[in-house]
């Protein structure tokens, strides 16, 4: 897939490092192209860098990875997303989010023209998309919207992390769940100091 990465810090910085090292073509979409996080990232062959608009033109798959209260003005940024799929790993946390909207894939799919959101990559910390793998065996992931030909990418792109698994839990109506078991996983690791080095896995009997 060709993916252009909007936010390059741990997040993004992560997930561009494995999707290229798995053969995919990343642009990193940055606003100053001397000056942005992740000059590491382009020593990678699979990935280069330029604007966030031609970023965004030059992909079939767009990642936003920046903070929650951006995700406005970020989304604005993206030019003509017309048959483009949006991943959005960002959460709104302690109320830090998008001006008017209770979860950011909201507000993204407000503010673009692409139909095609999905939440993904905001349930679990960075280092679990830098190494999924608990003693021998990978976490989950999980997606949510309405855009089956988004959540087939963002399956496709969790797998391609080395995660074992990206389970459906529903369409647009479930953007908010996501974000709250994502604080879910913040509230063991931070506050109730479990660390982040802790993961989730759906079994089955």
């Amino acid at each position: 897939m060709k993916i252009a990465i909007i936010g390059s810090g741990n997040v993004g910085g992560v997930l561009a490092t494995k999707w290229a090292r798995a053969g995919h073509n990343i642009l990193l979409g940055v606003r100053n192209l001397e000056n942005f996080k992740g000059k590491g990232l382009l020593s990678n062959p699979n990935t280069g860098v330029c604007s966030i608009a031609e970023s965004v033109k030059k992909s079939e798959v767009i990642l936003i990875a920046t903070p929650a209260p951006a995700a406005i003005e970020v989304t604005k940024s993206l030019g003509d997303t017309s048959g483009k799929i949006i991943i959005d790993a960002a959460n709104v946390v302690m109320g830090r989010g998008p001006l008017g909207f209770t979860n950011v894939s909201d507000a993204i799919l407000s503010n673009t023209s692409t139909k095609d959101v999905v939440k993904c990559f905001n349930t679990t910390g960075f280092n679990n998309m830098a190494d999924p793998n608990y003693q021998g065996m990978a976490i989950d992931l999980f997606m949510a919207g309405d855009s089956e030909k988004g959540k087939a990418a963002a399956k496709q792109l969790a797998l391609d992390a080395g995660f074992a698994e990206c389970y459906d839990i529903g369409g647009n109506d479930k953007f908010e769940l996501m974000e709250k078991f994502a604080f879910f996983w913040i509230n063991l690791a931070m506050i109730k100091g479990q660390g982040r080095d802790i993961g989730f896995k759906l079994l089955k009997r």
